[in-house]
């Protein structure tokens, strides 16, 4: 057990020295600026987010959920009231379906104003 503790030590020791002395020492002047990519920044990089972005993702996020949830309803069926199973899968999926039609009505889901 010795052995394979002080192996895993100068195994750690070797990468982490090694990786000191990799890198450049003397890095330029596009290194250090803050995008790497060449174009200098154009204007505040804090700019809000629109909320409609927040809600597509809750709402992807919300009907990712429901699969989830209802994945194993068709081994739920196997227990012994499947009359049960299939009323909570159907009113998961309903309640789902108004909630997804009232923000489709009132306008959540377009983009352009």
């Amino acid at each position: 057990m010795l052995m394979f503790t002080s192996i895993t030590v100068l195994i750690v020791l070797v990468l982490a020295l090694i990786s000191f002395w990799l890198p450049l020492i003397k890095p330029d002047t596009e290194k250090l600026s803050p995008y790497e990519c060449g174009f200098d920044p154009l204007g505040s990089a804090r700019l809000p987010y629109s909320l409609r972005f927040f809600l597509v993702a809750i709402l992807f996020l919300l009907f990712d959920l429901e699969i989830a949830l209802l994945l194993p309803s068709p081994w739920a069926m196997q227990l012994p009231d499947p009359t049960m199973t299939t009323f909570w899968a159907s009113t998961i999926l309903l309640l789902l379906t108004i909630g997804f039609i009232y923000e489709w009505l009132e306008g959540g889901l377009e983009w352009a104003e």
